[in-house]
């Protein structure tokens, strides 16, 4: 009878504990019937707050994006033909002066004097000339008469000649003369902008120093170097053999348009070690806008895609299988869904295949969804979601 007791004791204790269990449990359900069924509903319908945009369908802008120098079509360094005193400089530095404008003279006084003496030599070598003519004719009417030997005529024609070529060598040399006093007075080979004056008046200058009187720059027109990758350099030709492909030129952050003009020149070879291919761009440059040295960035429309469908740049994500953009389906619920990129133009993303115009995508928030999350918009300022402009260089 002793052994049996303590078991009953235990047996008692747990009943009466479980009894007590039952009976907390109860009241729990009774007093928080709410707590207890509607929390876990509530945070599965949760609507997480995103930014949303409808896809869109425009003409979308293709660029090759690249950085331009501004080279000017002409730099002439005017040099100094004759020797002689600097007498007067009529131009002042950074001036703009037109073709053929009178920049300097030299003393001209000494080339005056050269063609005073060749004007002399013309005159006296043609009076001896004319002489002979005379002589020649008397010597030729005295032969025909039998009157005079006619070796005289044959001499007479011989000198003749000899002074013909005389005269015409004393011509020449007046022509010279005269070409070297028209040096004395130094013109503008072209119309642009004149730099540092390198002569001072009163200085001797000679025509053999490479130094010049001043660099002449023309600055319109005007135009931009720049590279771009060989695989674009197929349908650059195409494009520009049906027109002219536009190219503007930005300044060197590319916030600001300084000038729009168009494609002139293709190198003939590509760079081998950097697989670049050197375009050239022709601007009117009336305003001088564009400087010769500056760094700009050159954007070259390629052409235009139309009817492009586009979103902001931001909805595209990249994964495991490629990009993708969260779409949202009418139940305000989003689903992720393949999509085939192209070009990337003023922070819109060219959508090739896999959306649609007017369809609903996701372009900020998507760190805090997955695939069936409930979401809500958020704002609906689509511009303020685009990164700043930046043209993709790619097709």
């Amino acid at each position: 009878m002793t052994s049996v007791q303590p078991v009953s004791s235990r047996r008692r204790f747990r009943l009466i504990a479980l009894v007590i269990a039952v009976i907390i449990a109860v009241g729990v359900r009774q007093f928080w019937p709410g707590r207890v069924h509607a929390a876990p509903s509530v945070a599965a319908d949760a609507a997480v707050p995103v930014t949303l945009q409808q896809v869109q369908q425009q003409d979308l802008p293709i660029w090759l994006d690249a950085i331009g120098n501004v080279q000017a079509l002409n730099t002439v360094n005017v040099r100094v033909r004759v020797d002689g005193e600097l007498q007067k400089v009529l131009f002042t530095e950074g001036q703009m002066v037109n073709a053929g404008a009178q920049l300097a003279q030299i003393d001209p006084r000494v080339y005056q004097a050269q063609v005073a003496q060749a004007q002399a030599m013309v005159a006296k070598d043609q009076a001896q000339l004319a002489n002979l003519r005379v002589n020649l004719d008397r010597a030729s009417k005295l032969a025909a008469a039998k009157a005079g030997p006619t070796q005289d005529v044959d001499t007479f024609r011989a000198q003749l000649a000899a002074q013909q070529a005389t005269v015409q060598a004393d011509q020449a040399a007046l022509d010279n003369a005269r070409l070297q006093l028209s040096f004395t007075q130094i013109t503008a080979p072209l119309t642009g902008r004149t730099g540092q004056r390198l002569l001072d008046v009163g200085s001797i200058a000679h025509g053999a120093e490479a130094t010049g009187l001043v660099t002449i720059t023309q600055m319109n027109p005007i135009t931009v170097a720049f590279s771009v990758n060989q695989d674009s350099l197929g349908q650059i030709l195409e494009e520009n053999a049906r027109q002219p492909l536009q190219v503007v030129a930005m300044s060197r952050d590319g916030k600001q348009q300084i000038a729009t003009g168009t494609l002139s020149f293709i190198d003939s070879q590509v760079a081998a070690g950097s697989g670049q291919i050197q375009l050239k761009a022709q601007f009117n440059n009336e305003k001088s806008q564009l400087w010769p040295g500056q760094l700009v960035s050159a954007r070259l429309l390629l052409h235009t895609q139309r009817d492009a469908t586009v979103v902001s740049v931001n909805a595209v994500q990249q994964g495991q299988k490629g990009s993708f953009v969260y779409v949202v389906n009418a139940d305000q619920r989003v689903e992720p869904r393949l999509v085939d990129t192209s070009s990337v133009v003023d922070g819109q993303q060219w959508i090739r295949n896999g959306l649609a115009p007017g369809e609903t995508v996701v372009v900020q928030g998507q760190s805090r969804i997955a695939s069936g999350t409930h979401v809500t918009a958020v704002k609906t300022d689509v511009a303020s979601t685009q990164p700043p402009v930046n043209a993709e260089a790619s097709r």
